[in-house]
């Protein structure tokens, strides 16, 4: 029984840093895409 508390932890564990990972990547990909978005904006309209 042990063993199988300790494998659904490492699971519990696993899943939320590969979220966290998942979520920090989509943030900093969005932030990208704002940014290039905006550079752009700026030279459309200078």
């Amino acid at each position: 029984m042990d063993a199988l508390k300790a494998a659904f932890k490492f699971m519990v564990a696993s899943t939320l840093i590969v979220g966290g990972v998942l979520v920090a990547g989509t943030v900093f990909a969005a932030k990208g895409i704002d940014n290039a978005g905006d550079k752009l904006q700026e030279k459309l309209h200078d």
